[in-house]
This record gives structure tokens, C-alpha cells and sequence, in this order.
């Protein structure tokens, strides 16, 4: 535990440093001090991105778009940068602390990912209304924790590595990848919780692994999605550039703290952490997003489609293997 502490520490110093340096005292505390709101918020939130498959910008999103009143489009935007750097810390700290994941789930989800936040960041994001987006994922959300609960009444098998490996497994993760990279590019997060998806309920692997995995996913489509909109499409603004200079001294402790905490727990704790939240989002999304008829169609298309989907993956019994697996 000492060693880890002292990574994180390592990681704070040098983030931090950093931080001063670039900015001068002045400017840095002049960034945290007006935008306060940003960073308690971002406090709760690089914890949560750390700890789980929800992205810092599951938190961020939703908060500066509902409470805070601040546009889609930087929030978004805002999201990719802050986890382009709370989750790169995590990730860092997650690796050094040898702390397991799933290698080849990274790779093959990080190229769809590539792919899937051009798209959805370039093409998608400026055509689609933000309402519709916003409650299209809370509905994504939604049909993903009902069969996670599902799935965890009672015994199952949970895998601590991927028990078949084929082309089979690894064109299923670069869509899984290419799906989750164009939420990313909507909604400033996405590939984690797609990939965490598709690793628990088809793969049956462990969310202790699982979660891990889906950080270092985030971390990598956080950074990939980040230099899109800063190199390519010119497109950081100064509000977003403000509330992320503001949130970076607190996302670099929270993220690793919540990675290091995770790796602690019990699986089906992190699993019910999971549901409580994404149960947190539905209702905030219900109360707060105007519900015009197609925010209402479109959330409820997508929840039939992704319940369908989830429910094949639930049902699938390919990976229901004895070897290198745990029964819990």
C-alpha cells in the first residue's frame, strides 16, 4: 500500500509542478478560484472515472449541461480534455501498480475507437440535438445496469482472463470500440462502458478486471479525441480551455485514488457502485432534460435496442468455460 501511495504521490507532484510552472501561481489559482463549481465537481468525478467504467465526462456531461447551464459543446469537449489527463494518471498509476487488465481488449477496442470518435466528434456531434444525445445514453445506461443486475443474482462464472481468443473475439471488441468511440466524440465518454459491456455480460470476465481495462480504454480515446479537437478541428474553446486548467490539480489525485480504491473492493461491490450510479443519471436525466417527442422516441428506441443486445450477450453461453475462471 506504501508503494502505491508513493505512485500517486509521484504523480501529483509532477502534474502539479507542471501545472505551476506553465500557468505561473497567479494564473493557476486564478483558474481554480473562478471556477470553483468545475472543480468539486470534477473532485466526485475523477473518482468515479477512476474507480469504474464511467468516465469522468458521465459526470461532467450531465452536470454542466443540467446544473451549471454550461453548452453541450464545451462540455463535451471539456470531458475528452479532463480525461485525457485524469484518466492518462490513472492509467499510469493502474500499470505501475500492476494492478490486472486485459491487454488484448485495449488493443483491439482502441482501434475501433480511433475510428468511432472521428466520426462521431467530426460528422455527428454538430447535427445531433443535445437532448437527444444526452438521453440516449442515459438510456444505453439503463438497459446495460438492469442486466448487469440481472447477471449478478447469484452464482456466475467470472473470468480473470479472456477464456477463447479468435478473430471472432477481436472483430466483437473493435466494434464494441467503434460504437463507444462515437458516443466519446457525442458526448465526451462512452468507449468504457461499452467495452466494460461487452467484457462482463458476453465475456464473463471480472469486473476487477474489467474496470481496469475500460480506464486505460477511456484514458487512450480521452487523449486520441482530445488532439482531434485541438490539431484537426481547431475546435478548444476558451471557456472549455478555462474549466480544464481549473480541473486539473484535482482530477490527477481523484483518478488514481479511485483506481487504487477499486482495486480493493469486492466485485460485486464495484457491480451494485455501477447500478447505483447509472440509476443517479436516469433519474437526474428524466427531471432535468426537456422531453420533447423525439428525445422520447429516440431514448426509448435505443433502450429496446441495446436490452436486445444486452440480453444476447446475458444468454450467450460460449464463454461459459471452467478454465481460468471463478464461480461467484
Amino acid at each position: 500500500m506504501t508503494n502505491k501511495k508513493t505512485i500517486v504521490g509521484l504523480i501529483v507532484i509532477a502534474v502539479w509542478t507542471t501545472w505551476l510552472i506553465l500557468l505561473t501561481p497567479s494564473q493557476a489559482f486564478t483558474h481554480l478560484i473562478n471556477h470553483w463549481q468545475i472543480a468539486i465537481t470534477m473532485m466526485f468525478g475523477s473518482m468515479i472515472a477512476g474507480g469504474t467504467s464511467l468516465g469522468g465526462g458521465a459526470v461532467a456531461f450531465p452536470v454542466f449541461t443540467k446544473l451549471l447551464h454550461i453548452s453541450p459543446h464545451d462540455a463535451r469537449i471539456f470531458s475528452l480534455a479532463i480525461q485525457s489527463v485524469g484518466m492518462s494518471a490513472a492509467t499510469i498509476a493502474i500499470c505501475f501498480t500492476r494492478i490486472r487488465v486485459e491487454w488484448r481488449i485495449i488493443f483491439w477496442g482502441s482501434l475501433g475507437g480511433f475510428l468511432g470518435i472521428f466520426l462521431g466528434a467530426g460528422f455527428l456531434a454538430p447535427i445531433i440535438p443535445a437532448p437527444v444525445l444526452k438521453m440516449v445514453f442515459t438510456a444505453i445506461l439503463t438497459s446495460f445496469a438492469v442486466t448487469l443486475f440481472t447477471l449478478n443474482q447469484g452464482i456466475r462464472t467470472c473470468h480473470l482472463t479472456l477464456p477463447i481468443w479468435t478473430i471472432k473475439e477481436q472483430s466483437v471488441l473493435f466494434i464494441a470500440g467503434f460504437l463507444g468511440g462515437i458516443m466519446s466524440g457525442l458526448v465526451g465518454n462512452g468507449i468504457d462502458i461499452f467495452t466494460f459491456s461487452v467484457m462482463v455480460l458476453l465475456f464473463r470476465l471480472s469486473e476487477k478486471v474489467a474496470t481496469p481495462t475500460s480506464v486505460i480504454l477511456m484514458a487512450i480515446n480521452a487523449i486520441a479525441g482530445f488532439a482531434l479537437q485541438v490539431f484537426v478541428f481547431n475546435d478548444f474553446t476558451n471557456p472549455a480551455q478555462s474549466y480544464w486548467l481549473a480541473a486539473i490539480p484535482v482530477v490527477v489525485v481523484g483518478a488514481p485514488l479511485g483506481a487504487m480504491f477499486c482495486s480493493r473492493l469486492h466485485r460485486q461491490t464495484i457491480a451494485n457502485t455501477l447500478i447505483g450510479l447509472i440509476v443517479i443519471e436516469m433519474v437526474s436525466s428524466i427531471l432535468l432534460i426537456p422531453l420533447s417527442p423525439i428525445v422520447i422516441y429516440s431514448s426509448f428506441i435505443s433502450l429496446i435496442i441495446f436490452s436486445a443486445l444486452n440480453y444476447w450477450m446475458y444468454r450467450t453461453q460460449r464463454y461459459e468455460l471452467p478454465n481460468s475462471s471463478a464461480h461467484l
